[in-house]
């Protein structure tokens, strides 16, 4: 039976389900700096003790930038680095020095008994480690769940029905995870964790960060998508979404091409995960469990030196002298494309035939040459995409061609790179009609191309101050299109407005079209390959500078897996430890918040257990304890619900009331007399609450909240900043203080603080000769907050003879002010039970401490 659960990923890994070998474990030893052997074997050397340190980094991606062929004369295995890669062309963004070391699959199958000879080759002569995945496991993970499942979804196509699509495949997805396994495998044999920066490229391998994460907490992890990122109510339908999210968000540095693919992710987290993000110093960070995720939107750009030694080729500049004698006298329209159904081929054929319809002067005027790079992938959709295609070219030129003019040409077969090249610097313009496309860099290359080199000019006879031109016709659904501002920019389903760009095109002025081209080569030239990598790389240094300064350690089982990491001092509160305090004082001081603290945030149920009016009847009848509840609820409900309390301080709307036990007047705050403002407020929350749907106001008597936590995620927080910005711009000269929480706006008056509260119980002790030796304060949220500043400054103050024993605990492991936390209101109820127990309970029919806030100066 197949399992259901992803949760012991090792199992999974290693099971009998697909009968995966363990990834061999032994990799020659390789000499990484002269004079320096490292130690590959097992998991590598971790000590870091190496004479000399060179800067490393490893770049892991599904293939490896290599060619290979088997030569048959001495039947071995040849390879050669592929020129063309990303992968390897980055390396020019880095510094001379640093080692670069690829880890990845070949696009050749090796037979078993060559592959220890295979990869002490790759190592030694190219810097790559292969990952040798079984042919069923690569079948499965590449062919299966990749293309057949996360290509298309990421593509916005959902399998609505058998013939549209693989609907998901749970076989499929557990090969997915195993091969993200050995690859997370391959990076441990040879990884100094402490030193080296691990980059990962795309979505084949998605959950491998929750592999390397969890055996390197403190690892280097940069991870690049290059495909597009799709809307969450696309992504939402994938039934491992929250895995993958996870897996993501286990690296240090997410990349995107566009702001639209990191806005798509971030929506995601938001709606999935509960996760909020913010822009910090203009860079956006998620924070997840302590770590600052941060995302990096940067497009990738083309090798200018790759390109430029291209055209430099006497077969180029041959190539063009032919191109231009075959199409003498027309205008060259030029698309290349790899065969797929989201390339929109079919599109631009369209576009091109209304073109000719609407424009009959034009035809033996123009021609499109259409480059059809092979497919990638081997579905039923891809035979149906070229079908089409070619049916569509053949009708064109069937009604619009002629014996000596044909207005469509296809050329489908493998195309060289200098072909490539000369059919970029003779076209006229160059038309991209992707439906959806990661990035998509034909632009990029079209433009330098028309932009020629000194060598090109001389070969073809051109003055080297001549004005080059070049346009543009792109789809809008394509990762490059934010970037060109000067191209034509489309909507491939509009076949009327394709043609009229496409007309646009070939007949504007020269002098507009050499603005454009300016502005574009401008660009290009300067967002190179080399300015991206280096880019990231600096982003990720930064995002990893504080990880070393923080405790981490790892939580969650299976692909749940995540990294917390707090601050050295940050400890979970031992009942032992405070009990043994607690028993040898005498003056304590006791502060806990309510929801999220003794209540569940979550329950329904928002009256107190039981247990916990017990406990705290306990805690509030010693002598020896002032105990207050510290809440923003309303006095109303808590002096309903803490009635059996006699001996229970409570401040009620964050101190704005407060009573010392349940026979004393309620106070009220000074500060907080002039409520006029309220009046602004409701209508303007109001307004709000009929705009989104799932918010509601809480009217309390010295502060109104508008809540959105049944809005919908993403349009609920854009309204919680509105409604912010909105509130403090009509309050600006008025008594009140705006704030936002989780999942709330509050106004409430100037002066008003639950540390106020605490500051003012401590200073009466002090005054009535009982200064406090134990305080402890415990609470979940941003106002609790203000307890922990308050206790910490007043006690640090002359009022205080001697120093108390302080415990400030928050709960839930997550940045604060607090030394100590607690998991959650389950933690807290034992703690305060432990405290109970070890308390001596007597009769207590007066306050021992009366709080009042006159009594305090």
């Amino acid at each position: 039976m197949a399992l259901r659960s992803c949760a012991n990923f090792l199992d999974l890994a290693y099971g009998d389900l697909l009968d995966v070998p363990h990834t061999p474990r032994m990799l020659p030893r390789v000499m990484t700096t002269p004079g320096i052997i490292s130690d590959l074997d097992g998991y590598g050397s971790n000590d870091g003790n190496s004479d000399v340190f060179c800067e490393r980094k490893i770049v892991v991606a599904n293939m490896l930038p290599l060619h290979a062929k088997r030569d048959t004369e001495i039947n071995k295995w040849c390879f050669s680095l592929d020129e063309d890669s990303i992968l390897l062309q980055l390396k020019d963004g880095f510094s001379p020095e640093t080692e670069v070391l690829y880890v990845g699959s070949l696009k050749v199958e090796i037979d078993a008994n060559e592959q220890e000879e295979v990869a002490q080759k790759l190592l030694e002569d190219f810097n790559c480690v292969p990952t040798f995945l079984p042919h069923d496991l690569q079948k499965k993970f590449y062919l299966g769940f990749c293309k057949q499942q996360l290509w298309p979804l990421f593509h916005y196509m959902l399998p609505m029905c058998p013939d549209h699509g693989d609907r998901f495949d749970r076989l499929l997805w557990q090969a997915y995870v195993s091969a993200n396994k050995i690859f997370a495998d391959k990076v441990m044999e040879i990884i100094n964790p402490e030193d080296d920066s691990v980059w990962v490229h795309d979505y084949h391998l998605m959950v491998f960060p929750t592999f390397l994460r969890k055996r390197y907490n403190r690892v280097k992890l940069g991870f690049f998508l290059h495909s597009p990122f799709p809307s969450s109510e696309i992504y939402r339908t994938l039934p491992v979404r929250d895995e993958i999210l996870r897996g993501l968000l286990n690296c240090d540095l997410i990349g995107f091409h566009t702001f639209d693919y990191a806005r798509h992710f971030l929506s995601c987290c938001s709606r999935m995960l509960g996760l909020d993000y913010e822009s910090k110093r203009g860079h956006i960070g998620l924070d997840y469990f302590g770590r600052t995720v941060y995302i990096k939107i940067l497009p990738v750009g083309v090798h200018m030196g790759r390109l430029e030694s291209v055209l430099n080729l006497p077969s180029t500049s041959a190539k063009i002298g032919e191109i231009q004698e075959q199409f003498k006298g027309k205008k060259v329209i030029l698309g290349i494309d790899d065969m797929d159904i989201f390339k929109g081929i079919s599109l631009k054929l369209l576009a091109v035939e209304q073109l000719l319809q609407q424009r009959p002067e034009l035809q033996g005027k123009i021609v499109l040459v259409q480059i059809v790079n092979p497919a990638r992938g081997l579905g039923k959709d891809v035979q149906e995409a070229k079908r089409e295609t070619y049916l569509t070219a053949k009708r064109i030129n069937e009604v619009y061609g002629s014996p000596n003019y044909e207005p469509v040409i296809l050329i489908d077969r493998p195309v060289p790179r200098f072909e490539k090249s000369a059919y970029y610097a003779v076209a006229e313009c160059c038309i991209v009609s992707a439906v959806r496309d990661g990035m998509n860099l034909v632009p990029y290359k079209y433009i330098v191309c028309r932009q020629g080199t000194p060598y090109m000019d001389e070969a073809m006879g051109i003055k080297s101050d001549s004005p080059r031109t070049s346009m543009l016709v792109v789809s809008e659904f394509i990762g490059c299109s934010p970037s060109l501002s000067g191209a034509i920019r489309v909507n491939p389903w509009d076949i009327d407005a394709v043609a009229d760009a496409l007309e646009t095109a070939i007949t504007l002025r020269d002098t507009e079209k050499q603005l454009r081209h300016e502005k574009h080569y401008r660009y290009v030239s300067s967002h190179d390959v080399a300015y991206w990598a280096r880019s990231f790389m600096q982003d990720l240094d930064r995002a990893c500078q504080d990880h070393y300064s923080k405790r981490c350690w790892g939580i969650g089982l299976g692909l749940g897996f995540r990294v917390v990491s707090l601050s050295p001092g940050f400890k979970k509160l031992s009942i032992d430890h405070i009990v043994s305090a607690y028993k040898r004082t005498n003056r304590r001081a006791i502060f806990l918040d309510y929801d999220g603290t003794v209540v569940p945030q979550t329950s329904i149920i928002k009256t107190p257990s039981p247990e916990v009016i017990s406990v705290l009847n306990v805690l509030c009848n010693d002598p020896k304890n002032t105990v207050f509840i510290v809440s923003g609820r309303g006095r109303s409900s808590l002096s309903e619900w803490f009635a059996p309390c006699e001996m229970l301080g409570i401040a009620a709307e964050h101190g704005y009331f407060l009573r010392s036990n349940r026979s004393s007047e309620w106070e009220t705050s000074p500060v907080g007399a002039d409520l006029d403002w309220k009046n602004i407020v409701e209508p303007v929350m109001r307004l709000y609450t009929e705009a989104t749907d799932g918010s509601n106001i809480d009217i309390k008597e010295s502060a109104l909240v508008w809540h959105h936590q049944d809005a919908d995620p993403d349009f609920g927080s854009c309204q919680a900043k509105e409604l912010l910005d909105h509130l403090e711009s009509v309050l600006s000269n008025d008594p009140a203080v705006v704030n936002r929480g989780q999942h709330i706006v509050e106004v409430k008056p100037q002066g008003v603080s639950k540390g106020l509260v605490a500051e003012k119980v401590l200073l009466r002790m002090v005054n009535v000769g009982a200064p406090p030796d134990f305080v402890m304060c415990i609470g979940d949220d941003r106002s609790d907050e203000d307890m922990f500043e308050s206790i910490l400054s007043t006690v640090s103050g002359p009022s205080l003879p001697a120093a108390p024993e302080i415990f400030a605990c928050t709960v839930g492991r997550k940045p604060s002010k607090a030394k100590y936390y607690l998991e959650d209101t389950a933690d807290v109820v034992k703690l305060l039970q432990g405290l109970a127990t070890a308390s001596s309970p007597k009769p207590r029919h007066i306050a021992h401490i009366q709080v009042s806030f006159e009594s305090v100066v």
